[in-house]
């Protein structure tokens, strides 16, 4: 949203956040004053959404309540979400009851994507979407049509995202991702623009780990590792971070210890992990199939 003279008061918050700087998020919400209440919402809402890409969801509910604007309430349902996971298909159900009431906005109905996309409902998720016209919500759409394989839908929603504003950093984020998933040629275009955001605003976990995925498909396995190694000095427990580096170290011929060492430490800090979730499964899988062909036990 822009404020007076067509200047966004809100520009560097909002970049902050899509490119993964969320600290730096935080820190310009504390010096930024914005001139109307609609901006001071849309400020702390990019706030609090930094402070749960952060796993800080203590922040989230002790501050958003009933008082506070019906704007953040969808963030407190967020954190809830996150931080509770054994209460997910409560808060699921209420999301869902909620929606049918009809007594959403576009910014409830992203949250509610961003809730469905975390349980894989893709369905559910871009039926939200669909009915939102923000930025956002058409980034995420094509994550999602990216993740089911649908390169063709994703690469018309890309085009529209495009028309809106081709020069946001959030559309040249999802160019870059969309490239990935294409490949060939297309691999060093999206280098380019993570290493140009990153030096045009900083780099951070997100753009490392974007540079590190386009040197992993071009099997420029030091080149990642490099860039892996500075993404892990931010933050050592990210999980993109772990799990490239758990794949890297394969095609760098390091021991088994090492890629298992990042594994476990992907299982341990982010047990609710759509991965870990899947690791679980398929140990417990063979477990049970091995059981089968243990020789049986001597009387």
């Amino acid at each position: 949203m822009a404020a007076n003279n067509d200047v966004d008061e809100l520009f560097d918050i909002r970049n902050s956040f899509y490119l993964g700087n969320y600290q730096r998020c935080i820190n310009e919400v504390q010096k930024t004053q914005p001139s109307s209440q609609d901006l001071k919402i849309e400020r702390d809402a990019f706030m609090f959404r930094a402070y749960c890409a952060q796993g800080k969801y203590g922040v989230v509910l002790d501050e958003i309540n009933k008082s506070s604007p019906k704007e953040l309430q969808p963030i407190r349902t967020l954190a809830e979400y996150l931080q509770n996971p054994a209460r997910r298909e409560t808060i699921i159900n209420t999301v869902d009851q909620k929606l049918k009431s009809g007594d959403v906005d576009d910014y409830y109905l992203l949250i509610a994507a961003i809730i469905y996309s975390h349980e894989q409902n893709y369905e559910s998720a871009l039926r939200c979407l669909h009915a939102s016209e923000a930025l956002e919500s058409a980034a995420l759409t094509i994550q999602i049509n990216l993740s089911m394989d649908r390169v063709d839908l994703a690469k018309k929603e890309l085009k529209r995202m495009q028309e809106i504003d081709e020069d946001a950093s959030l559309t040249q984020l999802t160019q870059a991702w969309f490239n990935i998933t294409v490949g060939g040629d297309k691999i060093q275009d999206a280098y380019y623009i993570f290493q140009e955001m990153a030096d045009k605003y900083g780099s951070s976990v997100l753009l490392l780990n974007g540079q590190a995925v386009c040197y992993l498909q071009m099997a420029k396995y030091e080149e990642a590792e490099s860039v892996l190694q500075e993404a892990l000095d931010k933050d050592n427990s990210n999980p993109e971070t772990l799990l490239n580096l758990a794949f890297l170290s394969q095609h760098l011929g390091k021991s088994p210890e090492v890629s298992n060492r990042y594994i476990s430490q992907l299982k341990s800090s982010h047990p609710d992990h759509v991965f870990t979730r899947q690791y679980n499964s398929k140990e417990k899988e063979f477990d049970r199939l091995a059981a089968q062909y243990e020789p049986a036990v001597q009387a």
